[in-house]
């Protein structure tokens, strides 16, 4: 076959999909570090000229965006249900929103890895954190009100409570790995009967 004659799919720069670009972008900024991978080292990982990068993308930071976005929006979606007071008690609320976040860090795992390595530097990370806090505020006050309910003890300060909490389901990103012996259902059960048996609020 000439080299005319070949399939364009084998001519010129790859193709890529938004999706992705992004993937393979948090894959390498979680293994170099984000301010430690240039949009060069990204054209390269994909197989692109440093300038053919931009036609994908219009900056690293966009896309430390998009990779952070991934991380929280789905979890602030999960808190904001969990504080409606229609939808149950505090403790069920509480429960579920716990069992929930499993799934979702399962499902962003690498979005989340990168999320947890984020100290503030620049405006993108000071959203995300900033949007982490009011995550922290809001669990703080579920796990308040679960209290005042008397379905758990009331011996351990409730911020303290939610930070080891969702301390104990982000500390999966380090050894958890999708399609292991432990799958997604038998793990949300695990952390959270470990955890609110031993929250349990103990009754004479």
């Amino acid at each position: 076959m000439s080299e005319a004659a070949e399939p364009a799919a084998r001519r010129g720069r790859p193709g890529y999909d938004q999706a992705t670009v992004l993937r393979r972008a948090i894959e390498l900024f979680n293994r170099q570090g984000y301010d430690g991978t240039s949009m060069g080292d990204l054209a390269a990982e994909l197989g692109l000229s440093k300038s053919a990068i931009y036609h994908h993308v219009p900056s690293k930071s966009h896309l430390l965006e998009q990779a952070l976005h991934e991380a929280l929006d789905e979890l602030t979606t999960l808190v904001e249900t969990a504080v409606d007071e229609s939808t149950g008690t505090a403790y069920e609320r509480l429960r579920e929103v716990v069992r929930e976040s499993v799934r979702v860090l399962v499902a962003h795992q690498d979005a989340v890895t990168l999320l947890l390595r984020v100290r503030g530097n620049g405006e993108v990370e000071q959203e995300a954190l900033a949007r982490r806090r009011w995550i922290d505020a809001r669990l703080a006050e579920l796990v308040a009100a679960a209290v005042e309910e008397g379905a758990l003890r009331a011996d351990v300060a409730p911020d303290l409570v939610s930070r080891l909490l969702f301390g104990m389901v982000n500390s999966l990103v380090e050894w958890y790995r999708p399609g292991g012996a432990v799958d997604t259902d038998v793990l949300s059960h695990a952390i959270t009967t470990i955890a609110f048996d031993g929250l349990a609020a103990h009754r004479a």
